[in-house]
């Protein structure tokens, strides 16, 4: 806005100056995340009246969204994205946005700030212009407008049946009579932005057209609003809902061995990482779906999601800005590579990395937690996999971005720095914050051999299988397979998102022709009877006089006494 005040030449210079420093503009929510209460702040001139609350969900979120915001912004201006400034604005909008989805105390507070943080989103999807950038735009608003129906009207009935106050909206869920109902939007509302099979179209498109900086934030920030959602209205601790426990597990878990599959099959390493998004939040969906079941385990299955989100965050960003590191600057291939392979490996979960510690805290959450659908087995048995399914798409990943060719740009050493710090030192914050919470997410022995062991399995064996596919591919064993296309693009970004156009443009053909053809029917209809003399001319004189005004006020007038005496008459009668 500055910079509008100031014409010619400095106009430009002045906003390049603006965008190098937009990221200091996050620091008013750091100072607050490190020094704000526990009391409900309230600001009633604000819009239709702001509350917020840091809570023990509010707060490691809110940081994470700082600290992910700052340095998404800070590579904004080497990112090679058109319009560095425009791209900073958007992402601002969306930061405040993002605090307020965090932070909100109440149900208005909390819809506002998430809608302006969707629709912002469409701004970043678009923002290149391109159009592959038009096609995901138009994918995520669809989607987006499909889940913010669906999230206004589960507000509206939680709000009816006393949830106004995020506090008590579980509770109001939980009594309501129309509980199914309202857990049924809040899982398509925010499944659709959690990524959530089979709402997750959108999310390998907008990844792959958006600007690095902003797939930063989407994977590792807003996609979270859709966790915070479920955490805030779902009737986690209250009554059992083991058939709604049953239905987010199963979507959960195909969600996340699915998007295993597709992220294989493809050739760009942002879709690699949107899919490994995909399965990432299935992790955590499952986590969702035993607070549901069991409510006896709903508290430490909800600590140990936040644990999880901020271990993902840090992480999944590091990973999307390690792309633009590696494709267009100037920095020593070993060094972005032992940055990369460090928080690859925390994304699968390797000891002594933050996703360890993450994911050992999630199978103690849910404890002896079973899934009916798959014969009882022990979920604490299934989440390792998930881990074989993250190396597999990193191991994918780092292939598909080995072969690219690099830039040679000048690069911001204090702002690589940061990125590196972030990737490699985050098992710090996230084993501090495990331990901080109430119970302890990371307790005494997750560093003994058999824990070791148990962590470890996953990501050796997902090393071990993709080596095993490097010799294949080497001795061009799979030149035969459809595995071995050669664009990688097997299975379209956004997957089933392109037999859903299809569809969608077969009914609209089908739709146009219907009409065309409803359109000549009644042409014909209308030549017949303007072609056929009127059998009642007297009916036509009357209705050619009825449509005088006089005629019709006393027509009027003489119903309205009728209609009068008729209630009189009525009235009188014993």
């Amino acid at each position: 806005m500055v910079a509008t005040l100031v014409s010619g030449p400095r106009a430009g210079a002045l906003r390049d100056t603006v965008c190098r420093a937009a990221w200091l503009a996050t620091l008013p929510a750091a100072t607050l995340t490190l020094t704000g209460g526990d009391e409900v702040v309230r600001l009633d001139w604000l819009l239709l009246g702001v509350s917020a609350h840091l809570d023990e969900v509010a707060r490691p979120l809110l940081a994470l969204t700082v600290v992910l915001y700052a340095v998404a912004l800070a590579f904004v201006p080497r990112s090679g994205a058109r319009r560095g400034p425009v791209l900073s604005g958007f992402l601002l909008v969306c930061f405040a946005a993002s605090v307020g989805v965090v932070a909100a105390a109440d149900v208005v507070t909390f819809y506002l700030a998430f809608t302006v943080m969707s629709f912002t989103g469409y701004a970043l999807v678009l923002h290149d212009r391109t159009a592959g950038a038009r096609r995901a735009a138009r994918i995520y608003m669809v989607m987006t407008v499909l889940g913010e129906s669906a999230v206004l009207a589960a507000m509206a009935l939680v709000t009816a049946d006393g949830g106004l106050v995020l506090a008590d909206a579980p509770a109001a869920v939980a009594a309501s009579e129309r509980r199914d109902l309202i857990v049924a939007l809040l899982l398509v509302g925010f499944g659709v932005k959690a990524g959530t099979a089979p709402l997750h179209v959108w999310l390998p498109l907008a990844h792959s057209a958006a600007p690095t900086p902003a797939s930063a934030v989407l994977s590792g920030v807003m996609v979270k609003a859709g966790l915070v959602g479920w955490l805030r209205f779902l009737p986690l601790g209250q009554d059992a809902s083991p058939g709604w426990g049953t239905t987010f597990v199963l979507l959960a878990l195909l969600g996340g061995f699915l998007a295993v599959v597709a992220g294989l099959l493809q050739d760009n390493p942002k879709v690699i990482l949107a899919y490994s998004t995909i399965s990432q939040m299935g992790f955590l969906a499952v986590l969702v779906g035993v607070a549901l079941a069991e409510p006896g385990l709903a508290h430490a299955c909800v600590l140990a999601a936040v644990v999880y989100a901020v271990h993902h965050g840090v992480t999944k960003a590091s990973l999307f800005l390690g792309v633009q590191v590696w494709s267009s600057e100037r920095v020593p291939r070993w060094t972005t590579t032992t940055v990369l392979a460090v928080a690859g490996l925390s994304l699968a979960g390797a000891p002594f990395t933050s996703g360890y510690v993450a994911k050992y805290g999630a199978k103690e959450a849910v404890g002896d937690a079973t899934f009916p659908a798959a014969g009882g087995a022990a979920l604490a048995d299934v989440l390792p996999w998930f881990g074989l399914g993250s190396t597999l798409l990193l191991a994918r990943c780092a292939v598909v971005l080995w072969r690219r060719e690099r830039k040679g740009e000048h690069s911001a050493p204090v702002r690589d720095g940061v990125w590196a710090a972030s990737a490699v030192v985050a098992v710090v914050p996230v084993a501090w914050l495990a331990q901080r919470l109430d119970p302890p997410q990371a307790v005494p022995g997750w560093l003994s051999p058999g824990t070791l062991w148990a962590q470890s399995w996953p990501v050796l064996l997902g090393v071990a299988l993709a080596l095993a596919a490097a010799r294949l591919a080497r001795r061009r064993e799979l030149d035969d397979s459809p595995l071995a296309h050669p664009r990688g693009d097997v299975v379209p970004p956004g997957d089933v998102v392109a037999v859903e156009e299809r569809a969608a443009l077969a009914v609209g053909r089908a739709l146009r022709r219907a009409a065309a053809r409803l359109g000549s029917v009644t042409g014909r209809v209308r030549t017949a009877l303007a072609a056929t003399p009127s059998p009642l001319p007297a009916l036509s004189a009357v209705q050619a006089r009825l449509g005088l005004w006089e005629a019709s006020g006393a027509v009027l007038l003489f119903l309205a006494a009728a209609g009068l005496l008729l209630a009189l008459t009525g009235g009188s009668s014993p």
